[in-house]
């Protein structure tokens, strides 16, 4: 089975867990002999890592002049040419208006540059949404060029493009929420990213969710049948520490790690207000705030108003060896995420030997075990589980050694399995 699947990121250029999760289902799926994936990204930078996957760029895919036809309508669009001459762009609810029209012959037009080829800058900015209309251009493009039986997309940025293609194709959707934007904007909802999700929900055959959590929010936010949703938890990728990577921490205290973007979705103002409470009661700790965002500048002035810069650190945006030279000094790791649909870099602190605290908010809290939950808004007891971690070694050492043993039954080659089911499921209904 061939599965053409649209993602908007891929390792080395990530920022944060979508594309890490695209990534390790992508080399679970690689371990199944009877699957084969092609992967889209709008911009393929050239040093990705194509060992497991056909890789392509919408960026590299000349499009000037190319006919595509829409089928499945009562009046099919003859073509849609992308030519170099006009720059009409549009939203998102006109663009699926002009691809769903009955007026036969319509043109639509978008720039491209010399080498027919459209150019994206492969980043999440201020012409977010003129890229997905692009991408989901070109993904008609690859959709009419390419043989698949099944089509697979990631989060609402690549939903747009998977019906694309299923509109030029004819095959099956697939769509994987990664998150939604309810547990990114903390339920003040963007109403053009909601359509674009519920467009995407509406027209795939089937929804993977990352967790339970995000299952029910799609359920009941989203108004979709519970039948077309399943849940396919995350996985982590195996950690394989660097010989030459040696951690020297250089001092003699406790370090209290947050890692992530520092966003009201991961509630890093909770963590701040912890700190303090347990900076109350020792003096012999740190915390580490690693990551960027909006709030960022918020937090270091909440930081500084409670006097606590003097054991506050914020290293900006980690990645790589750095993630793991920054885990190997912590001897706590918290993500106290106010809504947070998966989770995975707790599993890789797990992995580095380090106990974790995690949100009762988190998808990853239905799949953990060995780990110290509490609810995101209750800082009392985030700092006495805090305490007790850096303060009884004895704890520390237990949630260490079960957490490990835990975190190796994740393993993307089983979320793979899984999703290989929900395909061959959707492929013998239809």
């Amino acid at each position: 089975m061939r599965v053409l699947m649209f993602g908007w990121e891929f390792p080395p250029h990530i920022s944060g867990g979508l594309g890490t999760a695209s990534y390790g289902l992508t080399k679970g799926m690689a371990t199944l002999d009877d699957l084969d994936v092609i992967f889209v990204v709008p911009k393929a930078w050239g040093d990705e890592d194509q060992s497991v996957v056909r890789l392509i760029g919408a960026n590299q895919v000349p499009v000037a002049f190319k006919k595509v036809l829409y089928r499945g309508f009562r009046r099919p669009l003859e073509k849609i040419e992308v030519s170099s001459k006009i720059v009409p762009y549009i939203d998102p609810e006109d663009y699926w208006k002009v691809i769903s029209s009955e007026v036969s012959g319509y043109k639509l037009v978008v720039n491209t540059n010399n080498n027919g080829t459209v150019d994206f800058s492969g980043k999440y900015n201020n012409n977010l949404m003129d890229e997905i209309n692009k991408y989901a251009i070109v993904a008609s493009v690859i959709a009419e060029e390419n043989d698949f039986d099944i089509i697979h997309a990631h989060d609402w940025l690549a939903y747009p493009a998977g019906i694309a293609a299923m509109e030029v194709s004819g095959k099956p959707l697939v769509i994987h929420v990664h998150a939604t934007d309810f547990d990114r904007s903390g339920g003040n909802v963007n109403p053009d990213v909601y359509r674009i999700e519920k467009n995407g929900m509406d027209a795939a055959s089937k929804i993977i969710t990352v967790s339970n959590l995000t299952r029910d929010i799609v359920i009941n936010k989203y108004n979709i049948n519970p039948g077309k949703v399943e849940t396919v938890y995350n996985a982590v990728e195996p950690v394989f520490i660097p010989e030459d990577l040696v951690v020297k921490k250089g001092f003699d205290e406790k370090v209290v790690t947050f890692l992530g973007r520092i966003t009201l979705q991961k509630g890093p103002e909770y963590f701040i207000e912890a700190a303090y409470k347990v900076l109350q009661v020792m003096g012999n700790v740190r915390f580490v705030m690693a990551g960027s965002g909006d709030m960022m500048e918020r937090m270091i002035r909440r930081a500084a108003s409670l006097k606590i810069t003097d054991r506050f650190h914020f290293t900006g945006f980690l990645k790589g060896n750095d993630v793991f030279t920054l885990l190997g000094m912590s001897d706590v790791y918290i993500m106290p995420s106010v809504s947070e649909p998966f989770g995975i870099s707790p599993l890789e602190a797990m992995q580095s030997n380090v106990p974790v605290i995690i949100s009762k908010q988190s998808g990853v809290a239905e799949v953990l075990t060995h780990a110290v939950k509490t609810d995101f808004w209750d800082i009392d007891a985030m700092a006495d589980a805090i305490y007790g971690i850096l303060n009884y070694p004895d704890l520390a050492d237990m949630i260490i050694k079960d957490g490990k043993e835990e975190v190796i039954q994740l393993k993307w080659d089983n979320s793979a399995k899984h999703v290989r089911d929900i395909y061959y499921r959707i492929i013998e209904n239809k």
